[in-house]
């Protein structure tokens, strides 16, 4: 229990049945600190350490990883979010 803790957390956060303030975080977290974050609503990495400012220039940089993390909001949120709310008003 000494040694290094690394996890990667997402998360889609909304509040509309619409999901039109839907946002999409993507937090990539080291011994509980946040190194850094993509946020769909700021469309890049954002880095709160000084490691993660480094990592968030890379990724920023590279079209690829961008576009694929940009289409998570879509891909991700928006379609499982449909699903779970059809599955709920399909019981009420």
């Amino acid at each position: 229990a000494n040694g290094y803790y690394f996890s990667r957390w997402n998360k889609c956060i909304h509040s509309s049945h619409d999901f039109s303030d839907m946002v999409f975080i993507d937090n990539y977290i080291f011994n509980k600190d946040v190194l850094l974050q993509f946020n769909s609503t700021v469309g890049e990495y954002v880095g709160y350490t000084e490691l993660g400012v480094y990592n968030a220039q890379l990724l920023n940089n590279n079209p690829g990883q961008m576009q694929q993390e940009r289409a998570e909001l879509e891909r991700y949120c928006k379609h499982n979010a449909e699903i779970r709310q059809s599955a709920i008003a399909d019981k009420s």
